[in-house]
Order: C-alpha cells, then sequence, then structure tokens
C-alpha cells in the first residue's frame, strides 16, 4: 500500500508571535506528534508566500496507520494541546495518498 501524508496547516496572523509559535513546534509539538502518531517520517514547513502560514506533514506508512493515528486519543489530545497554547491560531487538516515519487 502506498504511504499515507498528514498535513496540518496553521495560519499565524500576529507576526510578533510567529518566533515563538516556531520555536514551540520545533521543540515541543512536532516531537510530541511524531511520538504519538508513531510515524515515518515529519517535516514543517512556512510559505514564502504567505509568512503566516505554516504547515506540518506527517508520513505514515499507510493509510489504515493514519486513520488510527488520527482518529484516537492521543490525537485527541494533540489538539487540546494546541488550543491551550495557540488559541488564536487556526487550523485545518487534510489526508493524502502518495501518487507518485520521481527521484532524479
Amino acid at each position: 500500500m502506498p504511504s499515507a501524508i498528514f498535513v496540518v496547516r496553521a495560519t499565524v496572523p500576529d507576526p510578533a508571535k510567529r518566533e515563538a509559535f516556531d520555536r514551540w513546534y520545533r521543540d515541543v509539538h512536532l516531537p510530541d506528534a511524531i511520538k504519538s502518531f508513531g510515524v515515518r517520517k515529519a517535516w514543517r514547513v512556512w510559505s514564502l508566500i504567505d509568512p503566516a502560514v505554516h504547515q506540518a506533514m506527517y508520513q505514515f506508512d499507510d493509510v489504515a496507520a493514519m486513520e488510527r493515528a488520527v482518529g484516537d486519543d492521543e490525537m485527541k489530545r494533540l489538539i487540546v494541546d494546541f488550543e491551550r497554547d495557540w488559541p488564536d491560531v487556526p487550523r485545518t487538516r487534510e489526508s493524502f495518498t502518495l501518487a507518485q515519487i520521481v527521484d532524479e
């Protein structure tokens, strides 16, 4: 089965809070999410078009593993923690299945 990718898109509207958000995500939230999800790989990016937009991506071995991870109590805890620490940062979540990889 192809791998699956779970994406969380956050918008940090206040430029003065972006550095603190980046530090928190890097040092606290991403390591916690990696451990909680049991993912193969995770990475984060900031948009070059809109500097308020941050995305975190979590790669799972397959869709079933992703669905189990994002549907359990650990996901609920991660959401509560995020909302406690960053209540003014809206987020969306989306799930993908890998369609193709091209290596040169």
